[in-house]
């Protein structure tokens, strides 16, 4: 009880605090440089329990808010890690050393969909590349047999950050933040192999001072002259284009060639069955066309009338056996009373067209508009 007490006292001064530096109207002005530092845990996921592999973290950092939605910042990190390795011969933890540096973007989500330029309370969202070093790692490199990535000298590491940051200002210059990172780093960073970077997770409590954080209160003249200006609204039209989507039913088709050698009539198109299947799945209402030939100078016209039969009776058969219903398909054998292509050999050949529907959208640019209200000084 004493605890809970003592939390909700803190919570209450925070937020006491933090609308104090609301309630003076105070005129924030940008580039804010600051200083920050910050301390909490930090877990390189693996194949382990990894409730075991928690170690301290600290980290400081140095940027500027040049706006107040966008800033960056230099950002340090490191302490200490470890890695585990489990399998049916041996169970062992190892401890190794790192330091990350990056360059962060940060984003404030708060003024960015805000209406106003300052809020006490701001959530930032963080994206950041750096590089990462990693030393000291003689207890996983003296299990070199089962840990293939192990190093005994230090190594080097990109490292891509996305992170969010909650803050709270308590003071005109200073403000409190949690901040929880996601970094991936090179495989090996912890000895051990994925075919994936490494996955650090890093939670943190910091402070941070914005020692270049002017700010300017309004002053009884001003606020007598602001007392004399006249202000006047109106309803301003503003037109825009807008992308406006019909849904229509689209017709597809697709043709596929099954080539044979002379005399030959067993339809071996695997490929093509899965394209046609595939085509099938896309579409819906469809249509499978079989048509089969046969060259004209290879045998006699009733032979190759026959040829071409068998041909078009085993690619429906083939159709059918892969899951095409036997109502979609229409057949026909032409023997070589038709030669579809100009070169004799490849009039031994079965042609399957393929034709559905398949749901589409029709776009059209139009016109809109809306009305804004505009505050403007008529004295």
């Amino acid at each position: 009880m004493n605890r809970m007490k003592f939390l909700c006292t803190i919570a209450f001064m925070t937020l006491g605090l933090a609308a104090n530096a609301q309630s003076d109207e105070q005129a924030v002005t940008y580039p804010q440089l600051f200083f920050g530092a910050q301390a909490g845990t930090q877990v390189t996921f693996t194949n382990y329990n990894n409730w075991e592999l928690f170690t301290p973290s600290a980290s400081f950092s140095f940027g500027s808010f040049f706006t107040p939605v966008i800033g960056a910042r230099l950002h340090f990190n490191g302490a200490w890690n470890k890695g585990g390795h489990l399998d049916s011969e041996e169970d062992f933890r190892y401890k190794y050393k790192y330091f990350t540096s990056d360059i962060d973007m940060m984003v404030n989500l708060v003024t960015l969909i805000g209406k106003k330029s300052y809020y006490p309370v701001n959530v930032y969202l963080i994206g950041g590349l750096g590089l990462n070093y990693a030393w000291d790692n003689d207890e996983a490199y003296a299990h070199k047999d089962k840990l293939m990535l192990a190093y005994n000298d230090g190594r080097f590491s990109h490292n891509a950050r996305i992170g969010a940051m909650v803050s709270c200002d308590i003071s005109k210059h200073v403000s409190i933040n949690v901040e929880l990172d996601a970094n991936t780093l090179k495989d090996r960073f912890n000895s051990k192999f994925h075919n994936k970077g490494d996955w650090q997770m890093v939670g943190q409590l910091g402070v941070t001072y914005k020692f270049a954080a002017k700010r300017s209160k309004k002053t009884p003249k001003a606020l007598k002259q602001e007392a004399a200006e006249v202000w006047e609204t109106r309803q301003d039209t503003i037109w825009y284009d807008d992308v406006v989507e019909t849904p229509k039913e689209a017709n597809g088709s697709n043709t596929w060639t099954v080539f044979y050698d002379i005399r030959e009539s067993d339809f071996k198109a695997d490929e093509q069955l899965a394209e046609i299947g595939a085509f099938l799945k896309d579409f819906h209402d469809c249509k499978v066309d079989v048509k089969s030939y046969a060259d004209v100078e290879t045998g006699n016209p009733q032979l190759n009338l026959e040829l071409s039969k068998q041909r078009m009776e085993k690619a429906v058969k083939a159709l059918t056996d892969a899951g095409v219903p036997a109502s979609a398909i229409t057949s026909n054998c032409y023997g070589d009373t038709i030669q579809p292509f100009a070169e004799n050999e490849k009039n031994r050949v079965t042609i399957i067209v393929a034709t559905g529907l398949k749901g589409a959208k029709d776009k059209k640019m139009v016109k809109k508009f809306k009305t804004k209200e505009v505050r403007y000084r008529v004295r």
